[in-house]
C-alpha cells in the first residue's frame, strides 16, 4: 500500500464578524492580501481568501462567530514562518498597527520567546483568533534582539 502525504497547508478557516474589514487588519499587520481570482467565493456563506504568496498558503475568512477566548472552539493557533529580517521587521511593525492580546487589549509591544532553535512571539486578531509569527534562523533573531 503506498503513503499518502499532503504537499503542504492550502488554507486556514477563520470567522470573522466582517470579511473585508477582517481582511483589511490582516493586510496591515500581515501583509496578506485578498485574492481576486477568488473573491468570487466571498458570496453569501463562502470565504473571502487572503494570501501573502499569490495563494500558496491562505487563510479563508468566514462570516461567523469569531473563536475568542472559547477554549474548545476552533483552531488553536495559526503560525506564520518568516525570516530573521521579517521577524525583527514584525516586532516594529506592531508598534503602529497592534495586535491583540488574549483578552482583546491592543498590544504594540511583543516579547519574543526564545525556542532554543527558534523565535515565535505570539498574539491575536481583533477577533480573539490566535497567531504566531516565528523564525528559525535563530543566531541572526538573537544578534538582532541584542541590538535592539
Amino acid at each position: 500500500m503506498q503513503s499518502f502525504k499532503v504537499d503542504q497547508i492550502d488554507h486556514v478557516e477563520l470567522f470573522v464578524p466582517e470579511r473585508y474589514t477582517a481582511a483589511r487588519w490582516y493586510e496591515q499587520t500581515l501583509g496578506l492580501r485578498i485574492l481576486h481570482e477568488r473573491e468570487d467565493w466571498a458570496g453569501p456563506g463562502g470565504p473571502l481568501m487572503i494570501s501573502s504568496d499569490g495563494g500558496g498558503t491562505m487563510l479563508a475568512l468566514f462570516e461567523g462567530e469569531p473563536r475568542r477566548n472559547r477554549a474548545t472552539a476552533g483552531h488553536h493557533r495559526v503560525a506564520f514562518r518568516v525570516t530573521a529580517a521579517g521577524f525583527l521587521q514584525f516586532l516594529t511593525h506592531v508598534r503602529e498597527v497592534p495586535v491583540y492580546s488574549d483578552f482583546g487589549e491592543p498590544v504594540h509591544q511583543l516579547s519574543p520567546v526564545d525556542h532554543g532553535k527558534a523565535f515565535s512571539v505570539y498574539f491575536c486578531d481583533p477577533y480573539g483568533n490566535r497567531f504566531e509569527v516565528t523564525s528559525y534562523e535563530y543566531l541572526e533573531v538573537e544578534k538582532g534582539l541584542a541590538s535592539v
